[in-house]
């Protein structure tokens, strides 16, 4: 009995590495996953009701883009520009779509030329893409995100 009792005892002491809780901070937890964290890429990216059927998340990017392609276009093919020498450009608008689907335009790069030959160039975008149809915003983990991507739009015009 008292060997048993021994061999008890001993186990006991043994085995008290088992029961042994450690602490866990949620600030660590947070630090590593904001290190995991991607925090330029989301998992769906903002969209329009018409692309709302498109399948993949590249596909909804690219409808998105085309559609906003499409709509300034259309809206900037409306007005007369009149250039004293040829123009063909890459404008580029960083945008910004809010966690509401609210769209702005952030900034509008261009050429020295460009800006001299249409100095209304940034008015006639901002004009062109008032109007759009709602926009659903970025997801990220289940949440509507702020996203901001540059949107690259030729100029061609011909004196």
């Amino acid at each position: 009995m008292k060997r048993l009792s021994l061999i008890f005892l001993l186990l006991s002491f043994w085995s008290c590495d088992y029961f042994d809780k450690k602490k866990v901070y949620t600030e660590d937890i947070l630090k590593e996953e904001l290190q995991a964290f991607n925090w330029n890429d989301v998992d769906e990216y903002p969209t329009f009701a018409s692309c709302d059927s498109t399948l993949g998340k590249e596909n909804k990017r690219h409808c998105f883009e085309n559609t906003l392609r499409t709509i300034l276009n259309t809206n900037l093919s409306k007005h007369q520009i009149v250039v004293s020498q040829t123009i063909e450009d890459t404008v580029i608008l960083k945008v910004i779509i809010d966690n509401q689907g609210h769209f702005s335009i952030h900034a509008i790069e261009s050429d020295s030329l460009t800006k001299e030959e249409i100095p209304e160039l940034d008015s006639l975008l901002k004009q062109s893409l008032d109007s759009l149809p709602k926009i659903y915003p970025a997801i990220k983990r289940s949440q509507q995100v702020t996203t901001q991507f540059n949107l690259p739009v030729i100029i061609r015009v011909e004196e």
